[in-house]
C-alpha cells in the first residue's frame, strides 16, 4: 500500500528543508548523474521501520505572479486527492497570513489527516507564538524546525500512525504498471494489448481508489495491469500537470511488482525518466524499460546497440535492466515487452537454495577475497538468500563494517553473473557471523 507524505504550504516556510531532513538519510533519489538536473521534488523516507514517500510541492509552483497562488491552491487539492497525509508547513516567524488561511479552508473540508507544522521555533519563547496557529480548527500543531531538526521526531511518530497498514492481496498474479512521461504511449500500449476487451476490475479492496485493474488473459499469459491514468475529471488540472503526473506515477509504481517504464525514441531518457527509474529501484520493484515510437528514429546498423548503451549509462550503477524497443501502433514487439516483463516478475521472486549459493559464490570470494583493512583480513563463512519479496542475500563474516561499498558491488555483479536476476534490484548485507 502507498504511503505518501505530502507537504503543503506557502513559499518561503521551510518546505523544502523538511524534505531534505526526511529524505537525506535516504539519499536523494537522483545522485549527481551526469545529464540528471537536481529536480528532486519527491524522495523515500523511512522512519521506525515504515518507508514512505514525501512530496515536496514547492518545487512544482509555476514562478509567474499571477500563477503563483492559484498553483498552490491547485496543488494542494491535488494533495488532499492523491496523499495519505498531508502537513501544512507555516512560519512563526510571520504568523498567519491570507494564503496560509486560504490553505486552512481547502484543508478543512478534506477528509485526510492534516498535520500542522509549525516552522522556525527555534527556541521557548517561539513555542508561545505557535499557538496562534490552533485558531485553523486543524487539531493538533507541531511545533519543529526544520533547520535543526528539532520537534521532527515526535511528528513523524504521529504522522505514521495513520498510515494504512499493508493489504495483502488475494490475487496472486503478477501486477504490472506502466509509468512514464505524458504522450508517451502509455495508454496506447494498454489499449493495444487489450483488444476491446477490457475487463477491468475495480476498485479491489485496500487498493487507492482510482487505480483501475485490468485483468489480461490471452495468448497463454496472465497478469493485471494498474492503470492509473484512466479515471480523473481533468477540471482541476491545468497548471500542474507535472506535479500531478508525479503523484500517480508513484502510487501506480508502489502496487506494481513490475514497472514498464516508457520512453520517447525520439527525445530520449530525460531526468524525470531517471527519477521514475531510481524510484522504482528503492522500492525494489522489477524494471523493464520500453524505448517507444523507435519507428520515428533515423536508423543504422548501430543505432539500437548506441542507444541502448546511452539508457545504461544515465541509469548507472543499476544497469542490469532489461531494454525493449517498441512501437505501439504498429504493435511492433508489445508481446515481447509483456513476455520481458514476466520474466523479470519470476527473477524477483526468484530463490537459490544455499548449498548452491555457497558452491558457486565461496570459491569466487576465496579468490578475489575483500581488502584487508588495518592489517585485518576479512573471512566469509557463507551466504544464504533472506527471505523477502524482492531478492536480499545474506554473507556471514567476521569482520562486516570494514567492507566497503566497491567489494559489494564485485559481489552484486558475480551474483548476476552466474543467476539471472535481470531487471531486479538486490540486496546485500554482511552480518556478524
Amino acid at each position: 500500500m502507498s504511503n505518501i507524505i505530502a507537504i503543503v504550504g506557502r513559499p518561503n516556510v521551510g518546505k523544502s528543508t523538511l524534505f531534505n531532513r526526511l529524505t537525506e538519510s535516504r539519499k536523494a533519489i537522483v545522485d549527481d548523474f551526469s545529464g540528471v538536473t537536481r529536480d528532486r521534488h519527491y524522495g523515500t523516507a523511512e522512519w521506525t521501520h515504515k518507508q514512505f514517500t514525501v512530496i515536496d510541492t514547492g518545487g512544482y509552483v509555476a514562478n509567474s505572479e499571477d500563477l503563483f497562488e492559484a498553483a498552490i491552491r491547485e496543488q494542494v487539492v491535488i494533495a488532499i486527492e492523491e496523499a495519505s497525509v498531508i502537513l501544512f508547513m507555516v512560519d512563526v516567524i510571520t504568523g498567519i497570513t491570507d494564503l496560509d488561511d486560504e490553505i486552512a479552508q481547502l484543508l478543512r473540508r478534506s477528509k485526510k489527516p492534516v498535520f500542522i507544522v509549525v516552522n522556525k521555533v527555534d527556541n521557548t519563547s517561539l513555542e508561545n507564538d505557535a499557538a496562534v496557529f490552533y485558531g485553523f480548527g486543524l487539531g493538533e500543531i507541531y511545533s519543529i524546525s526544520s533547520m535543526t531538526g528539532s520537534g521532527t521526531g515526535d511528528l513523524l511518530d504521529e504522522v505514521i500512525s495513520h498510515f494504512e497498514d499493508d493489504v495483502v492481496e488475494e490475487n496472486a498474479l503478477p501486477k504490472l504498471t506502466i509509468v512514464g512521461r505524458p504522450n508517451v504511449g502509455k495508454s496506447s500500449l494498454i489499449n493495444a494489448l487489450m483488444g476491446q476487451e477490457r475487463n477491468i476490475v475495480t476498485p479491489i479492496a485496500g487498493t487507492t481508489r482510482d487505480s483501475i485493474h485490468i485483468h489480461y488473459n490471452q495468448f497463454g499469459h496472465e497478469f493485471m495491469f494498474i492503470d492509473t491514468a484512466g479515471l480523473r475529471k481533468k477540471t482541476k488540472v491545468k497548471e500542474n500537470i507535472e506535479f500531478y503526473s508525479v503523484m500517480r506515477t508513484i502510487k501506480a509504481l508502489e502496487e506494481a511488482d513490475v514497472v514498464l517504464l516508457m520512453v520517447d525514441a525520439v527525445e530520449g531518457l530525460e531526468s524525470q525518466d531517471v527519477n521514475i527509474f531510481h524510484l522504482a529501484e528503492k522500492n525494489k520493484k522489477g524494471i523493464v524499460i520500453l524505448v517507444n515510437k523507435w519507428d520515428l528514429v533515423e536508423k543504422d546498423n548501430k543505432t539500437m546497440k548506441a542507444f541502448e548503451e546511452q539508457i545504461r549509462t544515465k541509469l548507472q550503477p543499476f544497469t542490469d535492466v532489461p531494454i525493449v524497443f517498441t512501437s505501439v501502433l504498429s504493435k511492433q514487439r508489445i508481446f515481447k515487452a509483456i513476455e520481458v516483463a514476466l520474466e523479470t516478475f519470476k527473477n524477483r521472486g526468484k530463490k537459490i537454495p544455499t548449498s548452491k549459493l555457497n558452491d558457486v559464490m565461496l570459491p569466487i570470494i576465496e579468490k578475489y577475497p575483500p581488502p584487508a583493512l588495518k592489517g585485518k583480513y576479512i573471512k566469509v563463512k557463507y551466504v544464504t538468500q533472506i527471505n523477502a519479496t524482492s531478492p536480499m542475500f545474506a554473507f556471514f563474516c567476521n569482520l562486516p563494517q570494514y567492507i566497503k561499498e566497491p567489494y559489494k558491488r564485485f559481489i552484486e555483479n558475480k551474483l548476476r553473473e552466474h543467476f539471472d536476476f535481470s531487471g531486479v534490484p538486490i540486496q546485500i548485507y554482511f552480518r556478524q557471523k
